[in-house]
Parts: structure tokens; C-alpha cells; sequence
């Protein structure tokens, strides 16, 4: 799996070795979601950490929703991608890795301190589940209905557990 990483917070950059930390993290859960969702992990992701003002800009521009939220996913691929026929797919490919680019993650780390705190676990586990959670946006799942928003959690859960990232941890 290859990540265009990037960090655009101007306030709380994070040190050196623990922005590779955090990338390392979100970098295992990726690949622990794309593991179980039977994928070869030949992927790309671009994943982007902002601050609280510059997610609320892009959930306002692309979602008309007007507050900060934990993390907005940017799909390359309409749909589910297990589903997507090969011409959908036509372009999606790097041309020097050959890796399919599933599109973009914006995860705002100040937001899943506040949640990491509100329910009661860990930020490594918050900044997991926004990974695992986005990736599922990216690999078209959704949780419009009830049916759906279980699915969702399922994996999200599975992927979670898998790397230790318990709701006490």
C-alpha cells in the first residue's frame, strides 16, 4: 500500500517521530481493512491530517455541512470497488507502480483527540478507526441505513481488533 502523506496543520505539528508513528498506524489498519476485504494491497491512498478550520472548509465545500468533522473521504471510484467493472477502473492506475489510486483521506487529529476523550479510549484507537473508517468510504461502503451502518462497523471493528486497538487501548 503506498500513502501520499501529507500534514497541512499549521498549529500542533506534530515532532518528526510522531508523525512516523501515526502514519505507521493508520499505514497497518489500511492495510488490515484491505487484507480483509480480500484486496492485494497494490493500492494508493493519499492521506492528508488538517486542522479543525480547514476540515470544517472542505465539509462546507463538498458537503454544504458547515461544522469540523473527524474525517471526509474522497473516492476515486463510484461504488463499491469489489463491484466496479474494469472500465471503471480505466485511469484509476499509476502508471509507474501500477497501484490503483482509491482516492483521499483528510482526518483531522484534533477532532479525534476530542472523540478519543469522549469515549473513553485511546487517540491511537480514534486515529485507527478514522483510517479504517475512511478507507471503507474509498472502497464504496456507506452507512445510510441501519443495514449498512452495521456492515460498516463490523469491519471497522475486525480491522481494529486485529491490530490491538481495543476500546481500552
Amino acid at each position: 500500500m503506498l500513502l501520499e502523506w501529507m500534514d497541512e496543520r499549521e498549529a500542533e505539528r506534530e515532532d518528526e517521530a510522531a508523525g512516523a508513528l501515526t502514519q505507521a498506524l493508520l499505514t497497518r489498519v489500511m492495510e488490515e481493512v484491505l487484507r480483509r476485504e480480500g484486496e492485494d494491497g497494490n493500492v494508493l491512498v493519499g492521506v492528508t491530517l488538517v486542522d479543525g478550520e480547514r476540515i470544517r472548509e472542505l465539509n462546507r465545500a463538498f458537503r454544504n455541512v458547515d461544522r469540523v468533522t473527524d474525517v471526509l473521504s474522497f473516492p476515486m471510484v463510484q461504488g463499491r470497488l469489489r463491484d466496479a467493472a474494469p472500465a471503471a477502473l480505466m485511469g484509476l492506475t499509476d502508471p509507474e507502480t501500477g497501484a490503483l489510486e482509491l482516492g483521499d483521506l483528510v482526518i483531522c487529529p484534533a477532532r479525534a483527540r476530542e472523540q478519543a476523550a469522549d469515549y473513553g479510549h485511546s487517540l491511537r484507537r480514534e486515529m485507527g478507526y478514522l483510517a479504517a473508517h475512511g478507507l471503507l468510504h474509498l472502497l464504496g461502503y456507506d452507512h445510510e441505513t441501519e443495514e449498512e451502518r452495521a456492515e460498516m462497523r463490523e469491519k471497522e471493528e475486525a480491522a481494529l481488533a486485529a491490530c490491538d486497538l481495543t476500546r481500552e487501548g
